[in-house]
């Protein structure tokens, strides 16, 4: 069965988006937790990209994944700072504290990766559930503007020690009722022109429309929503190609 985010995966998302590298996502959600004093959780943590900048900032910030591959490499780059989380391994949607929190956030996107709308709603009813009241949930999305099924896309990354990781990615499946993209990738590792290493990943993506994605957290019992566009606190979106960020507050 094809999954995401193993070694190789792993690996290039380190790569590619290493720790601090901020879209601009790093410095809104700084502000938007600078009234924070309490604990924050990070589901979906990754490889401590963003992580580890709130943490050196003085945030008290567990994360969590689904990944193995990616903890093993957050704890590396969190070893490497001095720094000492609390990182675990766990899904958005079955997740299960004793501890609530004063925030959750969900930067790039990641929560799109739940693309079957039922695990989707019970990651957001999770995420209800470990907040304290009045705790906030700041989670980005992005909009769907263009599908080409069949289209092949080609990246490569090379690696401190000379190796090379190619990875083709394939458009193979696209649900326009149920709003999710299904995308194969091929991930290869070259050392000195002979393959070492491959890993063959399952990428789905799922998409919401901007007032959907409202209605839902407004179900859910979230309350105060704010909608930002690519990182501008409160401007209502406009360009479909830039991030979208949504701010609700769990009621009290």
């Amino acid at each position: 069965m094809l999954s995401y985010y193993n070694k190789l995966s792993s690996e290039v998302y380190d790569l590619d988006k290493p720790i601090g590298h901020s879209f601009g996502d790093i410095e809104f959600y700084s502000k938007r937790l600078a009234s924070i004093s309490g604990p924050i959780l990070e589901p979906a943590t990754g490889t401590g990209r963003v992580l580890i900048p709130l943490l050196e900032e003085g945030f008290k910030v567990d994360g969590f994944d689904i990944s193995n591959e990616m903890l093993t490499i957050c704890r590396e780059n969190c070893h490497k700072r001095g720094l000492n989380p609390n990182l675990f391994e766990a899904k958005m949607e079955s997740f299960s504290l004793k501890a609530k929190y004063e925030a959750i956030i969900i930067p790039s996107g990641t929560f799109l990766l739940l693309y079957e709308r039922e695990r989707s709603i019970q990651a957001l009813h999770n995420f209800y559930r470990h907040l304290v009241d009045g705790g906030k949930l700041i989670i980005d999305i992005f909009l769907q503007t263009e599908i080409d099924l069949g289209k092949v896309s080609t990246r490569t990354w090379t690696c401190k020690n000379g190796d090379v990781i190619t990875l083709e990615t394939t458009n193979v499946e696209v649900d326009y009722i149920n709003q999710f993209l299904i995308s194969h990738g091929r991930y290869e590792k070259w050392r000195n022109g002979t393959l070492v290493q491959t890993e063959l990943e399952r990428f789905p993506l799922r998409w919401y429309g901007i007032e959907e994605f409202r209605l839902l957290l407004e179900r859910i019992g979230f309350e105060h929503i704010v909608v930002s566009e690519n990182y501008q606190f409160g401007k209502y979106p406009e360009n479909p190609h830039v991030p979208v960020t949504f701010e609700a507050v769990k009621r009290e």
